[in-house]
């Protein structure tokens, strides 16, 4: 997350002040985590949407802050999961187990970021690219975080 808010820091200071007011309610994103099955349930964004609807939420970037309000709330979860996935990997396989979840963790961070990072560059100048970034963030972190949750748990 900490790219995508370096690249966003010269538009943040220019939002007005109802954006940066904006907050993202964290007990929809862990509902969303704890009633979702699979991996891409339609509750991912919902409290997002629900900033939204917050005065100021509805601008580009009111849009973008509570994208990333949500998309730090899962980052969040997506911490936590990684810990217990890994626990669970010590405990099933040993160290051996718990380094490959590693690798393919920083793997997937690496992935994710250039792959925003592109989304974000996809759109050029246009201030729509900070809706799309933050979009690609929120989701591929929300995703990762419920793999993880699901990762050692299929008995």
């Amino acid at each position: 997350m900490r790219w995508l808010m370096l690249a966003l820091l010269p538009l943040t200071a220019a939002y007005p002040a109802a954006a940066q007011d904006l907050s993202v309610d964290p007990d929809t994103v862990h509902a969303c985590l704890k009633d979702a099955t699979g991996v891409l349930p339609d509750c991912i964004g919902d409290a997002a949407k629900a900033c939204q609807s917050q005065p100021g939420g509805e601008t580009t970037p009111g849009i973008s802050a509570c994208l990333q309000g949500e998309a730090q709330v899962w980052d969040d979860l997506l911490n936590a999961q990684y810990k217990g996935a890994r626990a669970r990997m010590l405990a099933q396989g040993g160290t051996d187990l718990a380094d490959q979840l590693l690798e393919a963790q920083r793997a997937w961070i690496a992935f994710r970021d250039a792959d925003c990072g592109l989304t974000y560059a996809v759109w050029g100048a246009g201030s729509i690219r900070t809706v799309m970034a933050s979009d690609c963030y929120l989701h591929k972190t929300a995703q990762r975080a419920l793999e993880l949750r699901d990762l050692g748990n299929m008995e």
